[in-house]
């Protein structure tokens, strides 16, 4: 793109940077996750949780049991 970053790929690199956050918090529990994803728009936390996931099944699947009304969050 003559030199210019694709804006999608950033937007892409930062939410994959909010998901290691997001990874991060889920050591301090579900309810730091949920506060977390309430500060990003909507568009960015489906792409947390998407990274999430593909970054860490095992630790996505611990956040699902523990919070299976998860998708809640999202709106």
């Amino acid at each position: 793109m003559n030199g210019q970053d694709n804006p999608i790929d950033l937007w892409w690199q930062q939410v994959k940077s909010y998901a290691a956050l997001a990874m991060e918090r889920l050591k301090n529990g579900v309810e730091a996750v949920k506060e977390f994803l309430s500060s990003l728009t909507t568009d960015e936390r489906w792409g947390v949780m998407l990274a999430f996931e593909e970054a860490q099944p095992q630790m996505f699947s611990q956040l699902v049991a523990e919070a299976p009304n998860w998708v809640e969050w999202m709106a």
